[in-house]
């Protein structure tokens, strides 16, 4: 017999279209319904609970809206994509003056001798990278760099790629101002950009402690006996040669001094002076150019470097805008808010706290299928947020089991491009990888589940 060739998932964007053929066909099975709206006191439109009712008569939507809805859908999304592909473009300049490179190499230099030190630093930095503005694609070229802390601390390459991948998924998790998953949820949910800091910086910090002591834990076993290394029969997956860095000098400093500055700038924007998406595209810019010209490069480098970052991120765009088109047939064809009614009555009468639970296992699962964070957003806030509304839990709730699911399961799913790009190019099969981060994933998912009963008691909103 013929062998089989092994199942590989389709691309995302297959996925995405997918959902929009099946979201057509239920708009040819589902009755159309509506929920009564009204405006709560801060002016945001929230369904009604027990006003959902049945439309009769409504017409059923032909095949030839499945493709109109794609261009409509980029249409009404082309804030947030513009958003995206702008910041795409800043980070590339800032890659590009490697400040980044040389501020691994300063830790390496100065840490090498610390283990500890320096898997607690490393986690931190990069999580602190993803969770303010969104970095993760950026981490993959510096894998070949990083697994030079392997021969400094006598670890293998699970142990120094998970410096990279905890801190990555733990800062998408917190997203405290990360404008691809937070800022796109929040909008979708009508609520203030980078509202609810506060919660998400205290939370910030358990979260990073459990992720710095679980790679910890690993390394220090490999350094007592190298035989409990998980790669340790991976001829791929050994340390590579010594990889010089670029040099910590004080322009690359001054770089990343500009980059840690306008997080601030638009934590004050959007807080104090009501900056919303234009604003902040615009910040983005005006940093890529003062960026530029800080790190020596010609106007014409960066062209070319922003040009490229935005390109990096077209397709996260287009996930973006064709998840809206799945929510654009779900609401043409009226049965938006009939899934919702579906959804909700499992969940009305449950207490709230049991509701939100179950809101962040539906994302984590949601994020098997819908790797890309922003496109998860545009996804499942639509239906998250007014079931929320539903069973009496704060929309700011809602987005945290997005961001909680969302973050953490970017870590072990196999269709997330940027862990398969970290763990390939060190050589580190995915068996291996998801025996080493899978007790993790089950200690962040309870501790975000005990953060969601929280939010849920003090009424985080």
């Amino acid at each position: 017999m013929p062998s089989r060739e092994p199942f590989k998932m389709p691309h995302t964007l297959v996925l995405m279209f997918a959902l929009m053929i099946l979201a057509l066909i239920m708009t040819w099975i589902l009755p159309a319904g509506t929920y009564q709206t009204e405006l709560n006191e801060a002016g945001r439109e929230v369904v009604i609970a027990g006003t959902y009712d049945v439309i009769e008569g409504h017409d059923k939507l032909s095949p030839l809206d499945l493709f109109t809805a794609i261009p409509r859908a980029l249409g009404q999304a082309q804030d947030i994509i513009f958003f995206v592909l702008l910041i795409g473009g800043a980070l590339a300049v800032v890659r590009a003056t490697g400040a980044i490179d040389a501020l691994l190499g300063w830790m390496i230099h100065h840490f090498g001798n610390a283990p500890r030190s320096l898997i607690a630093v490393g986690v931190f930095i990069f999580s602190f990278g993803s969770a303010t503005i969104g970095m993760a694609v950026e981490y993959v070229p510096l894998a070949a760099l990083l697994i030079v802390l392997c021969r400094a601390m006598r670890m293998d390459t699970v142990a120094a790629i998970g410096i990279v991948v905890v801190g990555y998924g733990i800062g998408y998790g917190a997203a405290i101002t990360n404008p691809f998953t937070l800022v796109i949820a929040q909008n979708v949910a009508e609520l203030q950009p980078i509202s609810g800091i506060g919660f998400r910086i205290a939370w910030y910090v358990p979260f990073l402690l459990i992720g710095a002591h679980h790679v910890w834990s690993y390394a220090l076993r490999v350094q007592a006996d190298p035989s409990k290394s998980l790669v340790a029969d991976i001829p791929e997956a050994q340390p590579p040669d010594h990889v010089d860095p670029p040099d910590f000098n004080r322009m690359r400093a001054i770089v990343l001094g500009v980059a840690f500055a306008s997080l601030l700038v638009m934590v004050w924007g959007v807080t104090q002076k009501g900056w919303y998406l234009n604003e902040l595209s615009a910040l983005f810019v005006a940093v890529a150019i003062l960026i530029g010209i800080i790190g020596r490069l010609s106007f014409d480098r960066v062209a070319i470097e922003f040009s490229k970052g935005a390109s990096e991120l077209a397709a996260t765009a287009l996930l973006i805008g064709f998840a809206r088109g799945i929510s654009l047939i779900m609401e043409d064809g009226m049965i938006l808010h009939t899934i919702i009614n579906a959804m909700s009555t499992p969940l009305v009468g449950l207490p709230a706290e049991i509701s939100a639970v179950g809101m962040l296992g539906i994302q984590s699962v949601m994020n098997i299928f819908v790797a890309s964070g922003s496109g998860q957003a545009f996804l499942t806030m639509p239906l998250m947020a007014p079931i929320g509304d539903l069973v009496g839990i704060e929309r700011q709730v809602a987005v945290q089991a997005f961001l909680y699911g969302d973050g953490f399961m970017n870590m072990i799913v196999p269709t997330n491009a940027v862990l398969m790009g970290l763990i390939g190019v060190a050589g580190i099969p995915y068996s291996r990888w998801f025996k080493f981060i899978f007790p993790l994933i089950i200690k962040l998912l309870l501790t975000a589940s005990i953060a969601m009963v929280v939010a849920v008691r003090i009424g985080y909103s």
